[in-house]
């Protein structure tokens, strides 16, 4: 995809009929790429669409995580169905605008703010099912056993139309019950044949381990290439003989993990001084090791993040910083960490610019991706299942004084 090298793409209706060499420049109605990047468009892996937006409504806080949480626990009480929708849509459609067409977000479920951030979102996917699609991850962001009555509520969310269960084991107080929590998600994912998508050991303590947890479930279970770890920021400060033990263990298990180091630098490392930690799971060790690794922009100004804007152009830049990503390989990885590596975790198998594949393209206004991170323009068309879904057009112009 970053190649450079120059192809023809021929869409009939929603699938991509031929990519490589060809005819099709010249024939009547065919857009003219010449000189531009053409890409698949951007999968975002893990955002979470209900918190959007909500920022200013917050009182401040100490911008640790659970500082977060704490925060957020007053204006999700009075979320609205309606409230949801409007927020959920507009990052929706800023991320169209922006090159993404397939998100996956994180939903609360909890007795807070009951089904309501899920009816909220499903509302606001099926409002946008023309332009984008957006599957939903059932998330007991307060716990299960810690939260009595959201194991509960977890059923009702998947019977509700959640796509995939969440889980967040290392919120639980103790090791028995993280281990719990982990069993639960997995039975519920079992019964109901869904994939598993867990916030996993998103702290500092390099003690926190339920990462573990959830690998041998996954290759007890056999729930092999189901499961997705998010954050996973404990792993970095770990002690080698652990990270070495559980990322093999992560890759005999196909477990993806999502990365989320636009949040993650803000949240973590608040407590330390002097060396402040990065907040940063093990990418480079991940990566060496095959395990399917993803960026996501996971949060846009609320409780937990004060930037974002649905731009996965913008998340692999600021990631690419985070995880020291320089080389052509590693700029490569970078691109495929927000195309590839999520549509891997979202197991798909219509993804990318191939004969076949569902037409979610975008066209942006430079030679190669490394100008595209470098120089972070808007696409200048996004197509959705072939349809051209949002267009951009920027005119700058330098007045000199002869």
């Amino acid at each position: 995809m970053s190649s450079g090298e120059v192809i023809d793409v021929v869409v009939d209706g929603e699938r991509i009929l031929h990519a490589g060499a060809g005819t099709a420049r010249g024939v009547d109605g065919a857009e003219d790429g010449s000189g531009k990047l053409l890409l698949p468009a951007f999968v975002d892996g893990h955002v979470h669409l209900d918190k959007v937006l909500v920022r200013d409504e917050l009182r401040e806080h100490d911008g640790t995580l659970a500082g977060a949480i704490g925060a957020i626990h007053e204006r999700k009480a009075r979320y609205t169905v309606d409230d949801v929708r409007s927020r959920a849509r507009s990052v929706i459609e800023a991320s169209v605008q922006l090159g993404t067409t397939r998100l996956r977000s994180h939903v609360d479920v909890d007795t807070i703010g009951g089904l309501t951030p899920l009816e909220g979102v499903l509302a606001a996917g099926a409002e946008c099912a023309d332009i984008a699609e957006v599957l939903t991850v059932a998330f007991p962001q307060e716990g299960l056993l810690r939260d009595p009555g959201a194991y509960q509520l977890m059923e009702a969310a998947i019977e509700a139309g959640a796509d995939v269960v969440g889980g967040m084991p290392h919120w639980e107080v103790d090791e028995a019950s993280q281990r719990e929590h982990v069993g639960l998600c997995f039975d519920l994912a079992e019964r109901f044949d869904r994939d598993l998508d867990m916030h996993v050991d998103e702290t500092d303590d390099g003690g926190v381990r339920t990462l573990e947890m959830v690998a041998d479930e996954a290759l007890r279970r056999s729930y092999i290439g189901r499961v997705v770890a998010g954050h996973v920021c404990s792993l970095a400060a770990a002690p080698q003989d652990y990270a070495d033990r559980v990322i093999d263990k992560c890759l005999r298990a196909g477990i993806s993990i999502a990365a989320n180091p636009v949040t993650n630098l803000v949240l973590q490392g608040r407590q330390d001084r002097g060396l402040v930690r990065r907040g940063v799971t093990r990418v480079r060790e991940l990566r060496a090791a095959g395990v399917n690794v993803l960026f996501g922009q996971d949060c846009i100004k609320d409780g937990f993040y004060p930037f974002g804007r649905g731009s996965m152009l913008e998340v692999a830049l600021i990631s690419a910083h985070a995880t020291h990503l320089t080389s052509r390989s590693d700029l490569a990885f970078a691109l495929r960490a927000v195309t590839e590596a999520p549509a891997q975790a979202w197991r798909l198998s219509d993804y990318g610019l191939k004969q076949g594949a569902r037409a979610d393209l975008q066209l942006l206004p430079v030679p190669t991706w490394e100008e595209a991170l470098r120089l972070q323009p808007m696409p200048e068309k996004v197509w959705f299942k072939g349809r051209l879904v949002a267009e951009s057009s920027v005119v700058s112009n330098l007045h000199r004084s002869n």
